[in-house]
């Protein structure tokens, strides 16, 4: 995989993000910390969740002390009382995830990452973040779904259609 490959798939985890969260915007607080579930996690918990796992990897895959991104440093939900905390939290820290792609090289994702024990290279575990990103961002489209603030369409093709008309809009 190359870097530009991968800048694409954060430009999509992104604009997946930001629809969730829009749908989000519409809900009360009580729905945003509602109880319902998919799997072990309300929405809240979905999304905090997700947060952490960007980051975590993020740390990981840099080589970071285990202190810094493991078990114990696990962000909690409560710690987000609101959609806009948690929204602020994001956008932050992707700033943070686009910079670290930035720096790659398309020989770092060849390469095994520092610290892991498994022979894979970094693009392995890049796809794993993806993916577990995608999964995700499903579970909390259904969730908002139950609650009648449907997300839309989440799919890659779809993110491609919105390239394509700002590029369009843009000329």
């Amino acid at each position: 995989m190359r870097k530009a490959d991968v800048e694409l798939l954060f430009d999509y985890l992104f604009w997946l993000r930001d629809r969730i969260l829009s749908a989000a915007t519409q809900l009360t607080p009580e729905e945003f910390t509602s109880s319902e579930t998919v799997w072990s996690r309300d929405l809240r918990a979905t999304l905090v969740h997700e947060l952490d796992v960007e980051f975590s990897w993020r740390q990981r895959l840099r080589g970071e002390p285990l202190a810094t991104w493991g078990p114990d440093a696990e962000l909690e939900p409560t710690d987000y009382p609101t959609l806009e905390a948690l929204a602020d939290h994001w956008r932050r820290d992707q700033a943070e995830m686009r910079s670290w792609v930035s720096a790659l090289t398309d020989e770092d994702l060849a390469t095994k990452p520092p610290g892991e024990r498994e022979p894979f290279p970094l693009w392995f575990y890049v796809m794993h973040l993806l993916s577990h990103a995608i999964q995700q961002c499903t579970v909390a489209g259904v969730l908002l779904t139950r609650v009648g603030q449907s997300p839309g369409d989440l799919e890659f093709l779809d993110f491609a259609d919105s390239l394509s008309r700002e590029r369009f809009a843009a000329e």
